[in-house]
Order: structure tokens, then C-alpha cells, then sequence
């Protein structure tokens, strides 16, 4: 049997708006060298008759209730078999239809990488180009990075299958955070593909998620960092904002 080099992961919930461009996303890569695992949570919308439009792309699809995105996205690493998990969520995309053959190309280089990363576009609802994601993936990415918040976006990079964790459901926002973080501290070689993976569409997070995400980022950067190192990063933040506050 012969094992993909990437299992794709796409969660997706009553998404009919978005979902087609994805799945598009998929189907055009240039290599087929990964599984395509699209976790839906029993869409009642026209989803999953888009689904079956690209039926020949996809080679697993499970469509029942869940527990939220993150209990979606703990389905999609149980079923891959791919020696990296990437997740692309609905209405995110590939950056450009060979980003799979170019990161095969890293693989040959870096045969024994535990992650591979990159930078990230942003999107809008009607696919204008709002410009590089705020927060710039480092030259140099290692757990210590994550002391300054998500440098680097959940669609840009990918995780051997591994050491790549389950995510913890007792974080309603911010579980994304601890499983980079996680992984990262769980990796020995990480590669740079300085190339832009992704196109992430920005849908925009409420007030209240972003106050219970930054409360769920405090307690898992105690959980890994410890006291001093976190309020540390706490005020190197503050300072940051400040400054950026005084360019505009």
C-alpha cells in the first residue's frame, strides 16, 4: 500500500458559500501525491451536493454531528494515513495549483522534516486579495516563536502525522494555538519553505471569541512556558501594540 505523502483535512459545517472554491483548490493541484479527508458536521445546506461534484478527489468523507471544529478536526487525524496532516478548511485554498508538487520537491530535499511552513495570504468573501497575514511566520520557527501568538497560520503549515497531537477540546478558541505549539515542541527538524501556502479567507472573529481566545491562550501558555516566561511575552506583546497603534 502505498502511503500519501500529505493527508489533506478539510472540516466543514453548512458552508454551500464557500466550500466549491476549496474543493476546486484540490482538484487542480498539479500532484496527487496526498488523501483528501473532508470531516462535515451533517451539513442540512447544499454542502455535500458540492461534495459529490468532486467525488473523484475525495477519499474519505464522513458527515455526522460533532462536538465543534475541533472535535471535526480530531476525526480528520484519526482517519489519515498521510505522512503529514495540512489542514484546509472551507474557503481556504492552496496558494497556487502546484504548492503540493513544490512542497514533494522540499520533501526530496528534506526527507526526514517533522514540519514544513510558510506564509499566508488573506482573502476576502469575494476572493480580493486583502493583503499578507499581520502576523509574519519567523525565518526560524520553534516553540519559543508561539511566546509572541500564532506566527504561523494554521493553513500554512504542515505536521508529520507522527507527532502530530489530538486537539484538546477543554480550549473552545484557542486549541488551534496549543496543537502548533505542541507539535513544535515535538519536532527536531523544521523547514522553511519561505514560499506562501495558503489563502486564508478572513471571516472575522466577535469581540467574545477573541476575549475567550486570549483567555484560553493565557492558560495554555502558563500550561508550556511557565509564569516568568509568560508575562514576559505579555509585555513584549503590549509594547508591540503600542507601537503599531502610534504608525497608524
Amino acid at each position: 500500500m502505498n502511503i500519501p505523502l500529505i493527508s489533506i483535512i478539510t472540516v466543514v459545517y453548512n458552508s454551500e458559500k464557500y466550500i466549491e472554491k476549496t474543493l476546486k483548490s484540490i482538484a487542480e493541484q498539479t500532484s496527487q501525491n496526498f488523501e483528501y479527508i473532508i470531516i462535515d458536521g451533517h451539513s442540512t445546506d447544499e454542502t455535500l451536493n458540492i461534495v459529490s461534484k468532486y467525488k473523484h478527489c475525495v477519499n474519505i468523507l464522513i458527515s455526522e454531528p460533532d462536538k465543534g471544529l475541533y472535535d471535526a478536526m480530531n476525526k480528520g487525524l484519526q482517519q489519515a494515513k498521510g505522512k503529514y496532516v495540512w489542514f484546509i478548511n472551507s474557503g481556504d485554498r492552496f496558494f497556487s495549483s502546484d504548492t503540493i508538487a513544490k512542497i514533494e520537491d522540499f520533501h526530496k530535499q528534506y526527507p526526514h522534516a517533522d514540519i514544513f511552513y510558510g506564509q499566508t495570504q488573506l482573502i476576502d468573501e469575494q476572493d480580493n486579495i486583502t493583503g499578507m497575514r499581520r502576523k509574519v511566520a519567523p525565518e526560524n520557527l520553534t516553540a519559543k516563536s508561539l511566546t509572541m501568538g500564532l506566527v504561523v497560520c494554521h493553513q500554512s503549515i504542515l505536521v508529520k502525522r507522527e507527532i502530530a497531537p489530538l486537539y484538546d477540546l477543554s480550549y473552545k478558541i484557542a486549541a488551534d494555538y496549543e496543537w502548533v505549539l505542541s507539535s513544535l515542541e515535538s519536532s527536531i527538524e523544521i523547514i522553511n519553505t519561505h514560499l506562501i501556502l495558503s489563502k486564508f479567507l478572513e471571516n472575522g472573529f466577535s469581540s467574545r471569541n477573541v476575549e475567550h481566545a486570549l483567555k484560553d491562550r493565557l492558560i495554555i501558555m502558563l500550561k508550556h512556558y511557565g509564569f516568568f516566561t509568560t508575562v514576559y511575552a505579555h509585555i513584549r506583546i503590549t509594547v508591540q501594540w503600542i507601537k503599531n497603534k502610534c504608525k497608524i
